[in-house]
């Protein structure tokens, strides 16, 4: 059984530095974070050892100190300003390109398009994204462009975590189901989004059996869980080593190794050590 690492995988610099920023604020004072700073539980493990605590965006009560975080994912100008006059520090850890995300709808808002998001709908990002504009289109699949608006010109963009091609195929569908409107796309897919897909891509070419390192609620981890399922691969998605299971990988002959933009590079190292602990045995037990 041969263990196939993915070219680009696991943590980005948005989540790397988030992560930071809240270990030195909580360094410094109490913290509450407003949400799950990013998806992954052995981050939220690591951050609560420190002391750090969790509230949620939109209820101030929730808050137990005096310092608040805005997770990696963002949040809209609403919602930041309703702390800060709540009387709350407001520190913000969103990632600059969901933030690059935030300045591209509103542009196109200002410049008279009706705005039109591609995600997923409740997603914390898209609930930010979204915020600041209540009139906001989610399309997250062919089934909701029935709800597009008949609007002269439609603004589209997308949440940073969804699957290119996806994102493509349904911006072309809007054109379609609305020939008469203009539609202007902005391409807001972050690329370490786009490096962990075409590195997947490249993945499942060579392995029969996939391992995706993440969080359950992950969006970009469960893009990668489903774009292998399409690709007809065995995949087997896990939080942490503890979870593998040596009977999962019986008929393996490569099993690829990748994991979401949120997920610990120690995390994937030590999923890595227990697959190379079950093909040894595998290997004992055949010789």
């Amino acid at each position: 059984m041969k263990i196939q690492l993915a070219e680009h995988y696991g943590l980005c610099f948005g989540v790397r530095d988030a992560i930071a920023q809240a270990e030195e604020l909580a360094g410094r004072a109490p913290l509450t974070i407003l949400g799950e700073l990013v998806h992954n539980p052995i981050v939220r493990e690591r951050l609560m050892r420190q002391g750090v605590r969790e509230g949620a965006l939109h209820d101030a009560d929730s808050a137990q100190t005096p310092q608040v975080m805005i997770t990696a994912h963002g949040a809209s100008d609403k919602a930041r300003t309703e702390w800060r006059n709540a009387g709350f520090g407001v520190a913000d850890g969103t990632c600059p390109l969901v933030r690059q995300a935030h300045e591209k709808l509103r542009t196109l808002v200002e410049l008279g398009f009706a705005p039109v998001v591609i995600g997923k709908r409740g997603h914390v990002e898209v609930e930010g994204l979204t915020g600041d504009f209540p009139g906001t289109c989610i399309i997250e699949s062919a089934d909701d462009l029935a709800q597009l608006p008949h609007a002269e010109r439609l603004g589209v963009i997308s949440q940073t975590t969804q699957p290119l091609d996806k994102v493509l195929a349904l911006v072309a569908a809007i054109r379609d189901a609305r020939p008469a409107s203009e539609v202007r796309f902005c391409d807001t897919v972050c690329q370490p989004t786009k490096n962990r897909q075409t590195a997947l891509r490249k993945l499942l070419a060579e392995c029969d059996t996939l391992v995706v390192v993440g969080g359950r609620n992950s969006n970009n981890t469960l893009q990668l869980v489903a774009a292998a399922a399409v690709a007809g691969r065995a995949v087997y998605h896990v939080e942490r080593a503890e979870e593998l299971r040596a009977e999962w990988f019986r008929e393996a002959q490569v099993v690829g190794l990748t994991a979401g933009t949120s997920t610990l590079k120690e995390t994937v190292a030590t999923v890595r050590t227990r697959l190379e602990v079950i093909a040894a045995t595998f290997s004992v037990t055949t010789h």
